[in-house]
């Protein structure tokens, strides 16, 4: 999104524009794949009433009609069962904890979404600020299975900013595409050729190279070597050092970007509801292999996807974590046999189909020092520049931001031509 949006407001500005992706698809981490008549994302993904920007440009490209607002349920699994989190009532009622703890984490919740700002937070980490917040009973049950979850062994170093973003920006209304967001990557590509860009789809860029006259040289294995006035580069930090060969050693040794997880998702196709109303279950119990269970046609109906009923289990992991070298069909075994936790019911014959999708980079580790390890947008070399997801900060990685920062990055290169 970040690239693409880029390339159309320099395309819509006049530029002669040119996007190189690797993959056959555009869309990176919000890539759909094709399960009935509809596109499916790879990696579970929603918008919020807030994110207004997605919405404009959904609007811009013609897609608002397929635009669909629900509030599906979210729900927490502790202790061998589910509690529904829905609005303020689901929280006074969550069986887990006494009310008088209830009562804080509300407190708490609403502090957050009430902050204009991440300035209160700075500098204290997320465990500490929710203990001494709302409790040891409440840090036990709901904040710190939540990071450890989510950032394993570097959950103590999660710096608090990163938690508020996560409340403060989001609504309890979710939005999807119907159809799914993959056309809306392809509307943007259309609408990029339309204004006389070109978009290469599978193919590498091998090199990055700026020459004497002030231009720089792109190399990819597809398309030999152009020449460009401007290079926008959108990898991670730590990619970007291995295609662009001039940079100096000093730089990527200064700004080395963020440490970042890697995003593994099951996707189980049922020929039945696994869970009656559940649309997100964060996965809270100790011992099982995923941190969240998303039964996505508990918001969009089965039969957009040839009547399956499309479950994701997901984590994020470091990206030398053994379950991304396993095998698919072992992995699906073993998580089945933790979804029969869930639903005893469950058995393996409602299996239909499967699928399993792995992507590195797929969520930054917000530690302290976080903006120091960020580079700036404008690099040693002239006249290419970087900008990825973890420059998002302090909101966290998705769709909305990725989408802002790139229409940041083309009124600056747009600027920065204009100067030379």
């Amino acid at each position: 999104m970040l690239g693409l949006s880029a390339a159309l407001r320099l395309a819509q500005a006049g530029q002669q524009v040119v996007v190189f992706e690797r993959e056959p698809q555009l869309g990176g981490l919000a890539v759909g794949f094709k399960v009935g008549g509809s596109n499916l994302e790879k990696f579970y993904h929603h918008i919020f009433r807030t994110d207004r920007a997605m919405i404009r440009v959904i609007d811009e490209v013609g897609l608002s009609s397929r635009l669909i607002w629900g509030k599906p349920v979210t729900s927490m699994l502790w202790d061998d069962r589910i509690a529904d989190l829905d609005g303020p009532l689901g929280f006074l009622k969550f069986p887990f904890l006494p009310l008088a703890d209830r009562l804080r984490w509300i407190a708490c919740l609403a502090l957050l979404k009430l902050a204009p700002n991440e300035k209160p937070f700075v500098g204290q980490t997320a465990l500490d600020w929710t203990r001494r917040m709302t409790g040891p009973n409440v840090q036990r049950v709901v904040w710190e299975p939540l990071l450890r979850g989510k950032f394993a062994d570097r959950a103590d170093q999660i710096v608090m900013t990163w938690l508020w973003s996560r409340f403060h920006e989001r609504s309890l209304s979710l939005g999807y595409l119907r159809g799914g967001f993959q056309q809306l990557y392809e509307a943007l590509g259309t609408h990029i050729a339309r204004l006389g860009g070109r978009v290469h789809l599978s193919t590498t860029v091998t090199a990055i190279r700026p020459q004497a006259d002030g231009s720089v040289l792109v190399e990819s294995d597809r398309n030999g070597a152009e020449r460009f006035d401007q290079v926008l580069v959108t990898l991670p930090t730590r990619l970007f050092g291995r295609v662009a060969p001039d940079v100096p050693p000093g730089f990527l040794e200064r700004y080395p970007g963020p440490e970042h997880f890697g995003a593994h998702v099951v996707i189980l196709g049922l020929d039945r509801k696994l869970t009656e109303h559940v649309y997100w279950l964060n996965v809270n119990q100790p011992g099982f292999p995923f941190l969240a269970l998303v039964e996505h046609t508990n918001f969009l109906p089965p039969e957009d996807y040839g009547g399956l009923h499309l479950v994701y289990l997901g984590n994020y992991l470091p990206m030398d974590h053994p379950l991304f070298g396993r095998d698919d069909a072992e992995v699906v075994s073993e998580f089945g046999a933790a979804v029969q936790r869930i639903n005893p019911a469950f058995d393996p014959s409602w299996i239909r189909q499967s699928w399993v999708f792995k992507a590195p980079f797929a969520q930054p580790i917000v530690t302290a020092g976080y903006l120091d390890t960020l580079p700036p947008h404008d690099t040693p070399l002239p006249n290419v520049y970087l900008a990825n997801m973890a420059h998002v900060y302090p909101q966290d990685r998705g769709q909305n931001y990725s989408l802002l920062l790139g229409e940041r990055m083309a009124r600056h290169l747009l600027r920065a031509h204009v100067l030379s």
